[in-house]
């Protein structure tokens, strides 16, 4: 219903609720509402090389040494005994990776043998080797891969990332997070922000150890992963609609009695008129059933190993055509301790063959180009055995790839000590990293702020250093 077209005695008769100029009047103001959202789309700071991000999310540390850092040295003086500044657990031996590595593409890049896939890409791939951040703890470091902090509850990079550019489809969110843990919400939240720009959650509260739970989305199938409460079977639309303007104009109340600024009733306010939106576009956004034969098999789904993966970066190239701004899939438990050779090809095997697909697919639609897929997760592993067949924890040196938007393809960026303990040259700590990625968003890190308690915040603190050697 229309109110420029419609006589206010008319629309007064529709309701029956005594609310109906309330409403009348909500609907005026709807335009001008959207008008200010949050959402909408702003300009960056300077050009940017990205719109959108896909991170994909190693939740449990992969092992760089075993995949992406190719160490001969490693070879040759495995089962001697390991730096006596290395171990945690006393007297330990250099182990040398299970896996043969090899050269690929014309950049000659070094890659592992569990990763066949990806390896054709090899020219496509950004290879951050002197990754760092501060704890070799789990949650610590997930706090700090995603927040910048290790301790504090602060906005996330996907939030940052939001606020800076707003989205691209007002109809959907800006930020969508696929399968998050249970345990780690503050990876996708907002903080301070405002609430609008937290990540959307699809599915979730992955487990590790893999088996039906962990390949399931909050008990449903992949296929039937969705946003909860998309549906509404109790009204119509255009019963929600009467609905929400009385809730609106109610919200819109308080916040003139609150002075006209009311964050929390702000965030609300776009919170339901997004939801209101969303109802018509995510089915269509998350329905693969429409995709081609051999788009499903690009990605691995029908695959035991691979279904559930690759119809979650399936998704997430829907969602980047859609208009979504960032987009972060986690696939959890590569935590290997031990049991590394079967665990860690297990994961490889989940994951290849989805990602390479994503990159192929990405490519083939133009949107690469404009798309900065990342993968990696909180922290490395040490290049020394925890008893028999296993790694630990190592957050002094580890691998992250980025590709697509505006990224070098085809090159190694920084190093490790011979080992693969210890960034040496161009290291990058979790700043950096975050610094960088924002300024391929067209975003200044630096000048990207929000006022709270007294001071102005970002995501960087006080560091962070742009890589611009890796920028294309």
């Amino acid at each position: 219903m229309n109110p420029s077209t419609t006589n206010r005695r008319d629309f007064l008769k529709t309701t029956s609720n005594g609310f109906g100029y309330l409403a009348f009047a909500a609907l005026a103001q709807q335009q001008a509402l959207r008008a200010e959202s949050s959402l909408v789309a702003k300009n960056p700071h300077f050009a940017a090389r990205a719109k959108h991000v896909i991170f994909l999310c190693m939740q449990g540390a992969p092992s760089h040494v075993d995949l992406l850092d190719y160490k001969p040295k490693l070879i040759t003086d495995s089962g001697k005994s390991a730096p006596s500044a290395a171990g945690r657990y006393g007297q330990t031996k250099l182990m040398k990776s299970p896996w043969k590595f090899n050269q690929h593409g014309k950049s000659g890049m070094w890659i592992s043998e569990l990763l066949p896939n990806l390896s054709k890409h090899a020219d496509e791939l950004c290879v951050i080797n002197s990754m760092a951040t501060d704890l070799p703890a789990h949650p610590q470091a997930f706090s700090q891969l995603h927040t910048g902090t290790t301790q504090f509850v602060r906005p996330s990079l996907g939030a940052w990332a939001m606020y800076g550019l707003g989205t691209m489809n007002e109809n959907l969110p800006g930020f969508i997070t696929i399968n998050p843990p249970g345990n780690a919400t503050r990876s996708y939240g907002s903080a301070f922000l405002p609430a609008i720009y937290q990540g959307t959650k699809i599915g979730g509260n992955a487990l590790p150890g893999g088996g039906a739970l962990a390949r399931r989305f909050g008990g449903a199938g992949a296929e039937q992963a969705s946003i909860a409460n998309i549906k509404n079977n109790r009204y119509s639309t255009e019963a929600q609609r009467t609905q929400l303007d009385l809730v609106q104009s109610l919200n819109k109340s308080r916040m003139a009695q609150d002075g006209g600024v009311s964050p929390e009733v702000e965030g609300v306010i776009e919170s339901y008129e997004l939801a209101f939106r969303m109802q018509a576009e995510v089915p269509k956004v998350l329905d693969l059933s429409k995709e081609s034969t051999s788009t499903k098999a690009l990605y691995g789904i029908d695959d035991a190993e691979t279904d559930t993966f690759g119809k979650q970066c399936l998704m997430a190239r829907k969602l980047v055509e859609a208009g979504v701004r960032f987009i972060e899939i986690t696939h959890g438990n590569w935590d290997q301790h031990f049991n590394l050779k079967a665990t860690l090809e297990r994961n490889t095997n989940a994951i290849d063959k989805p990602v390479a697909g994503l990159l192929a697919d990405l490519k083939a639609r133009g949107l690469l180009k404009d798309t900065l897929v990342i993968w990696g997760g909180e922290f490395g592993r040490t290049p020394h055995s925890q008893g028999d067949d296993g790694r630990d924890h190592n957050n002094k040196g580890f691998t992250m790839w980025m590709a697509g938007g505006g990224v070098k393809g085809g090159m190694n960026y920084g190093l490790t000590d011979d080992y693969g303990y210890e960034a040496v040259y161009n290291k990058m700590h979790i700043h950096d990293w975050h610094a960088t990625v924002l300024h391929l968003l067209g975003l200044d890190h630096e000048r990207l702020t929000y006022r709270y308690a007294g001071r102005d915040f970002r995501l960087t603190d006080v560091y962070g250093t742009v890589a611009k050697e890796i920028m294309a």
